[in-house]
C-alpha cells in the first residue's frame, strides 16, 4: 500500500472524456486568430465581412476561424435574410477570455 493512498482517494481527478473536452476547447484559446475574433465578438455581434476587417484576416481564413469556434460551441450565428452574424455563444465564453487577458496583463 502506497503511503499517499489515502490522498488519492480523496483527489477529484477529471475524467479522460471531460479531459478530451476540456483540451479541446482551451485549443481553441491557442490560435491568436481566434482570440482576436473572439476580442472582436465581445460586445457586438458581426457578420464576416465585418469580422475581417476587424481582425486584418482574410474572409475566408475569418470563416474557417469562425466554423472551428461554431464547432466548439464558442459562437453562434443569427440569420437575417442573407447575411449571417456571428455572437459568443455565452457570457462563459467572454469570461475564460477576460480570465486569460487578466492573468496575462497581471502577471
Amino acid at each position: 500500500m502506497n503511503k499517499y493512498s489515502d490522498i488519492i482517494r480523496e483527489v477529484d481527478i477529471l475524467d479522460e472524456q471531460h479531459a478530451q473536452l476540456l483540451a479541446e476547447l482551451f485549443s481553441a484559446f491557442s490560435d491568436p486568430s481566434r482570440l482576436r475574433i473572439i476580442s472582436a465578438l465581445k460586445d457586438l455581434e458581426m457578420n464576416v465581412g465585418t469580422i475581417s476587417e476587424i481582425t486584418g484576416l482574410s474572409e475566408s481564413a475569418t470563416s474557417h476561424q469562425l466554423r472551428g469556434l461554431r464547432q466548439l460551441r464558442l459562437v453562434r450565428t443569427r440569420k437575417e435574410g442573407r447575411q449571417v452574424f456571428y455572437s459568443l455563444d455565452d457570457e462563459h465564453v467572454k469570461v475564460l477570455y477576460d480570465l486569460g487577458l487578466n492573468h496575462i496583463l497581471h502577471g
